[in-house]
């Protein structure tokens, strides 16, 4: 049995779980907050989350960890069969991970947890932000899902990072980066999968218990 530690608040949790969900993997979900204990470093050495317990063994490092998962459950693909294909998908995974949403991370603290970013970091951030999203165009479809017919690998990291990069925005800098986009409908498609319904519905859950943990730590 797959053990996947966490917390189902997080973009990167759920990028693993709607995986698993998608592939009907069966797995157990294992609260873990991002708390640097002794037990989370024995199992992420940088206590990064999510990471799998499997067999005995630790894997941290969401697209490695999905990546494993298409590997080892290949009955339910969510990639294309076609070796260019399938890099065409993890090249996109990898724009939005590495060019959009480790960009606006640094303005999550502001937008949502009452912190406080510098003028010079949302600046810079913003120009960032605004080139990529214009890139982003030349990767993705949205026919119907973001890469064309299929539901795959790339739907389940756009699902979890896009909205958030979206209200990240909007809230730092009164525009939406990524309003040249039917993000909207494609959101809507994608809540009709019983995948989605459930992270959400996980999430929400878990976005009261988040901010109960991080009180905690001010507390």
């Amino acid at each position: 049995m797959i053990v996947l530690g966490g917390f189902a608040a997080s973009n990167y949790y759920n990028k693993v779980k709607l995986v698993l969900l998608e592939k009907a993997i069966p797995f157990e979900e294992k609260l873990q907050w991002p708390d640097r204990s002794t037990e989370l470093l024995a199992r992420s050495p940088l206590g990064k989350l999510p990471y799998f317990e499997i067999d005995g063994q630790t894997l941290c490092e969401s697209q490695v960890m999905v990546d494993y998962l298409e590997a080892a459950y290949p009955q339910t693909p969510l990639l294309p069969k076609g070796a260019l294909a399938a890099a065409k998908v993890r090249e996109l995974i990898q724009f939005i991970e590495l060019h959009l949403e480790l960009v606006a991370r640094d303005l999550y603290g502001e937008a949502f947890f009452g912190g406080k970013a510098s003028d010079e970091r949302k600046e810079s951030a913003h120009k960032q932000l605004k080139r990529s999203a214009k890139a982003l165009a030349q990767l993705v479809s949205f026919d119907p899902y973001i890469v064309g017919n299929d539901f795959g690998l790339a739907d389940c990291a756009a699902f979890v990072h896009l909205p958030v990069i979206s209200m990240t925005t909007k809230t730092i800098y009164g525009e939406d980066v990524l309003a040249d986009y039917p993000l909207k409908d494609y959101l809507k498609r994608l809540a009709e999968r019983p995948s989605i319904q459930k992270v959400n519905a996980d999430r929400k859950e878990n976005t009261e218990l988040m901010r109960e943990w991080r009180a905690s730590l001010k507390g």
